[in-house]
């Protein structure tokens, strides 16, 4: 009987123990689930880190990358319309982080070519057109458009001011040995020289006729300095004119159109973001509330004029 009872007496305490064992881990396991209860708050800040990173990576869309990589001619950043435009995008899309890359566009064509650009913003139609018949462009559309202009000191020793013609006004320019300073560059400028004086049937060459290798607006310097002629796209001469003797002597003729597009380069290594830079910079918004008034205030007039989707 002794021996019954204190088998009894052990096993009671042991069932006690277990009881007030489970009763502790009940209560804890209650305090753990406060998340749970309305009102309450816990937070673990390794957890927090964790979800805010993953939460800022979400908003980079699936394949894309944050930087985005966009080559260009010079015109568009000696004009200052990319101060204008690259703030505007990355507010729109602050997951993108532009990287300018300001060339000819030949050269921006290439970048596009080895994709180490991402999308370009060109103006030299039949290299663009070449660049997407190779495939090397997903998609190509119009932006906006200027004008070329021939430039030259005032006193204009070649006497070609208020010519009508393009290409005779440079074929006098090389009649009369005037100076004339080519950018030499296979930019859109360039090849617009190249197709002038191919419409003048010559080819220009001797001490006369220069090249620099140097974008728009250092070759409008070097013009300005040595008292000769060049061929410059409207915006950059008009933003760089208080810096320099040159006047606009030649404008108005169908030539000397200048068509800007922008083009999402196949082989970019962001195609997300080139195609979201695509959408943005065509957009009505963009293009009345940026391009459309661009330099009316300084120039009293734009220095761009939006055209998307009204030519190929």
């Amino acid at each position: 009987m002794t021996s019954r009872k204190t088998c009894c007496r052990a096993a009671c305490a042991w069932v006690r123990t277990l009881v007030l064992v489970s009763v502790l881990v009940l209560g804890l396991s209650m305090a753990g689930c406060g998340d749970d209860v309305p009102g309450t708050t816990t937070t673990d800040p390794a957890a927090a880190s964790a979800s805010t990173t993953e939460a800022v990576e979400s908003t980079v869309p699936a394949g894309g990358s944050s930087d985005l990589v966009l080559a260009s001619t010079t015109s568009t950043q000696d004009s200052g319309l990319f101060d204008a435009l690259i703030p505007a995008f990355e507010s729109a899309y602050p997951h993108y982080t532009v990287k300018v890359v300001a060339v000819g566009s030949g050269e921006a064509l290439k970048l596009g070519e080895t994709g180490d650009a991402d999308v370009l913003l060109v103006h030299s139609p039949a290299s663009e057109k070449t660049f997407m018949e190779n495939g090397y462009g997903m998609e190509r559309k119009a932006v906006m458009y200027n004008d070329f202009v021939i430039v030259g000191p005032a006193d204009d020793p070649a006497r070609v001011r208020d010519m009508s013609s393009a290409p005779e006004a440079l074929a006098t320019i090389a009649s009369a040995g005037g100076l004339f300073f080519s950018r030499a560059d296979d930019s859109g400028t360039h090849n617009k020289e190249k197709a002038l004086w191919k419409t003048a049937d010559i080819e220009p060459s001797g001490e006369w006729y220069q090249s620099t290798g140097q974008g728009m607006g250092e070759t409008l310097t070097i013009a300005d300095q040595k008292g000769g002629y060049t061929l410059s796209d409207r915006a950059t001469f008009l933003t760089k004119k208080t810096a320099l003797g040159l006047e606009i002597l030649v404008e108005g003729d169908e030539a000397l159109f200048n068509q800007y597009h922008v083009i999402i380069a196949k082989n970019g290594r962001n195609q997300q973001g080139a195609r979201d830079f695509m959408d943005w910079i065509v957009s009505d918004a963009v293009q009345q509330e940026i391009i459309a008034p661009f330099g009316k205030d300084v120039f009293g007039s734009s220095l761009f004029v939006p055209n998307a989707g009204q030519v190929e």
